[in-house]
C-alpha cells in the first residue's frame, strides 16, 4: 500500500486548491474530492459533500485502498442574505455543506485516522465569533464547526488523532476578486486589517501544511485565527 493520503474537500479552486498544491510540494499523497472532481494536483474524484452517500462511499473506498492520514473539510458555501428575507432552503444549504458535511466525513474518515493517528483540519472562519449583517448561515455554520472541532478533539484524542480548526478572515480567491478590488472595500478593509489588506490562499494552504507535516500532539481542539489581526483589532 502506497503511503496514506490527504483528503482535501473542496480542492478544485480556492484555498483548497492551494492547500492540494502546498502538500504536494511538501511530498504528501494529495486526494482532492470535488463536484467537479477537478484536480490541481495529485488524484482527484467527484464527491458532492452534501450527498452523505457518495461521502461514506469515496471516503470508505479511499481509506481501504490508500489509508489516509489527514482530512482537511475545506469545502464550502456562502449565501448573503438579511434575516427577514433568508429562506429555511438557503439556510439548510449553507448548514448542510459548511458544517454537517465536516461531522459526515470526519466519522466516515475516523477509524482510516485512527489507524493512521491521523489529523482533522478544519477551515472555519473568523466570523464564528462576530455578529455579521447579511451572514447568519454562513456564522452559524461556521461556529458549529469550531464547535465540532473541540467535540472531535477530546473524543479522539485518546486514539492518536488532533482536530485543529483554522480560521481565516478575508481572503482573497477568484469567488470575490470583484468585492475585494471594489476601491471602498479596500480603503474599509486597509483601516480594518492591521496586517493592511486581505490575505491570500497561500497563507492558509502554508498553515494547514504546516500542523499536518509537524508532529505535536499536544495541539487539539483548537480555532486559529489567520486573519492579519482583524478579529483582535479594536
Amino acid at each position: 500500500m502506497a503511503d496514506p493520503c490527504v483528503i482535501v474537500t473542496g480542492a478544485s479552486k480556492g484555498i483548497g486548491a492551494a492547500i492540494a498544491v502546498e502538500l504536494d510540494k511538501r511530498g504528501l499523497p494529495v486526494i482532492g474530492l470535488s463536484r467537479t472532481g477537478h484536480a490541481v494536483v495529485g488524484d482527484a474524484f467527484v464527491c458532492d459533500m452534501t450527498d452523505e452517500d457518495q461521502v461514506r462511499k469515496r471516503i470508505g473506498a479511499i481509506g481501504a485502498e490508500r489509508g489516509i492520514a489527514a482530512l482537511v473539510n475545506n469545502a464550502g458555501l456562502y449565501i448573503g442574505s438579511p434575516i427577514a428575507e433568508l429562506t429555511t432552503d438557503q439556510y439548510e444549504q449553507v448548514m448542510t455543506l459548511n458544517a454537517k458535511a465536516v461531522m459526515i466525513a470526519s466519522r466516515e474518515a475516523y477509524p482510516h485516522l485512527k489507524e493512521s493517528g491521523g489529523k482533522v483540519v478544519n477551515i472555519g472562519s473568523f466570523f464564528d465569533k462576530m455578529g455579521v449583517p447579511h451572514n447568519l448561515p454562513y456564522c452559524a455554520s461556521k461556529a458549529a464547526v469550531a464547535a465540532m472541532t473541540r467535540c472531535m478533539a477530546v473524543e479522539w484524542a485518546s486514539d492518536g488523532i488532533g482536530v485543529i480548526d483554522v480560521a481565516p478572515g478575508y481572503i482573497e480567491t477568484d469567488l470575490n476578486t470583484d468585492y475585494l478590488g471594489r476601491e471602498k472595500v479596500q480603503h474599509w478593509l486597509a483601516g480594518r486589517v492591521p496586517t493592511g489588506g486581505p490575505g491570500k490562499p497561500d497563507d492558509v494552504a502554508r498553515l494547514v501544511a504546516a500542523l499536518i507535516c509537524e508532529d505535536i500532539p499536544f495541539l487539539t481542539g483548537e480555532t486559529i485565527y489567520i486573519d492579519g489581526g482583524q478579529g483582535i483589532n479594536h
